[in-house]
Formats: structure tokens, sequence, C-alpha cells
């Protein structure tokens, strides 16, 4: 049986999320109490003709969310395998999201109508959950098209406890991704921004990548980046983890990142793992 449980902050895409989750095949219930989701995962187990299962529970259950990690403890004690998928988004994106929908943040109440007060309580009080999550999303720089493809390579495509990778490019002038478990700095690379003919390519085309690994440099930080990524993957499967985003950075995230985020791919991907790869900011900065 496929349980999982998806939780995260107010206005971070949880309801599209399970909607992706819906259509694939999953019997989907949303804002259910932590309290009912041991009960009902083991009658769904007995029944047995309910093989795939995604329950949304967050900071709308009030008082009885705090309960959830103690309710999750309850499946490991009754031999379920749950996996918890937390939805997030940066402050300042969830901020202009309720101000285009016109909704109402659960804590607004609470904050006493300061919508930036109910954002920050919130991620406080979610902080230990997301620490215990299993999968992690972060939605602030993804379309609709972005997070469903998210959702289906964790939990449509293959679910199984095999370690997803996910080869992340981006630009530091655009933030660091939030979910990013292991972050590359290659700023300190040439950079083909500065060639005229090159600016408008990216780490896409193959001229991009010629000029960025033509250098000594950048083959030995090529050879030293992987030969540390190969020794930590059977380090992180051996601990159970389910999902490692590693992050490569440049300054813009269209060029360096893309080229070395592209090779790491490749390298994994032939190496066997279970991979994706994602260049957030490549379409960025385009003149």
């Amino acid at each position: 049986m496929d349980f999982v449980i998806i939780t995260g902050q107010s206005g971070s895409g949880k309801s599209q999320t399970v909607n992706v989750l819906e259509d694939a095949g999953f019997f989907c219930i949303d804002n259910m109490p932590p309290q009912l989701i041991p009960k009902f995962a083991e009658m769904c187990r007995e029944n047995g003709t309910i093989d795939k299962i995604a329950i949304v529970t967050d900071i709308r259950g009030g008082s009885l969310f705090l309960e959830l990690q103690d309710n999750i403890g309850q499946f490991k004690d009754n031999s379920i395998n749950a996996k918890i998928l937390f939805v997030s988004a940066e402050h300042d994106e969830i901020k202009r999201r309720y101000k285009e929908t016109r909704r109402k943040h659960p804590l607004l109440d609470v904050a006493e109508g300061d919508i930036d007060k109910a954002i920050e309580a919130e991620y406080d009080i979610l902080t230990p959950i997301r620490l215990a999550a299993d999968y992690f999303i972060d939605t602030t720089h993804m379309t609709t098209t972005n997070l469903r493809e998210a959702v289906r390579n964790l939990f449509v495509e293959n679910v199984s406890d095999t370690l997803l990778i996910s080869c992340v490019s981006f630009g530091f002038m655009h933030g660091i991704p939030a979910e990013a478990d292991l972050v590359f700095d290659v700023r300190c690379m040439p950079n083909p921004f500065h060639v005229p003919e090159l600016r408008e390519f990216t780490g896409l085309d193959a001229c991009v990548q010629e000029f960025v690994m033509s250098f000594e440099v950048s083959r030995e930080l090529k050879a030293k980046m992987f030969d540390m990524i190969d020794f930590l993957l059977p380090q992180y499967i051996a601990e159970g983890k389910s999902q490692l985003n590693i992050a490569i950075g440049c300054t813009g995230g269209r060029h360096r990142s893309v080229t070395y985020a592209e090779q790491l791919y490749s390298h994994l991907n032939e190496s066997g793992y279970k991979v994706r790869i994602l260049h957030r900011d490549v379409k960025k900065g385009k003149k």
C-alpha cells in the first residue's frame, strides 16, 4: 500500500499536489485530522481494495494538527510504510498568492490580521514536521506543469523506496533553492556570459558546454565534485533517504550551472541511479 501524507505551508500548493495524485488513481482525502490517519490507514490495509492513498493534513486542523508527529509514530508501530511530502514556498511568494486569491490565511486571526506574522507563525509550527519529512517540494518558482512533473516523478511513475536524485541548476542572484541538500558553487569557473557570441546561449547548448569544459580547472572541479557525490550516494541510500536534491549554482543560472547539472545528470543516469533534472533559472535574464 502506497500511503502519502501531504502537509506543508498554507498557500504552497498542497491542493494542486493532491489533485495530481487523484488524477493518477490515488484515493485522496483533504484536511483529515492527524488522529484519524492511523485508524484510516489500518482500515484500508484490512480492506485490501485500496492500495494508493494520499491524505492532506495541515494547520487548518488547529490544535489537533500539533499531534501529527505523535500520530505518525503509530504508523511505524503498525508497520504501515507512510511517506510524508512537505510542500513549501518562500514567504513573499505565499504572501503574493494570498493577495492574489484574496483568501484568508488560517492563522490570520491569531496574528491579529497581519499576514506576515501569520506566515511566520505557521513556518515555526511546521519546522519539526518539515525536518522529519521524506520528500520536500518548494513551489516558489514552479509552474503548474513543473509541480505536476515533480509529483509524478516522486509518486506516480515509480513508487518505491529507491533514492530519487534531483539535479537542479540555479542562479545565486535568484536565491538558493530551499529544498537543496547539497549545494555546489561554480561561479569561480570561466564564464561564457563574458563571451559575446555565447551570451545568448545556455548550458543546454553544445557551444556553451564545450567552452565551460575546455578549461583544465573546470574538468578538475567536475572530477572532484563527481567523486564526492559518488562517495556520498551509497551513504544516503544506506541511511534510507528517499530524495536527494543536488543544487549547482552560478551567477545567473543559465550557463555554468546548467552545464555542470547536465553533466552530473548524465553521469548519475549512466551509473544506474533514479535521477531527474531541473534548470530553475535557465529562462531568466534573457535579453
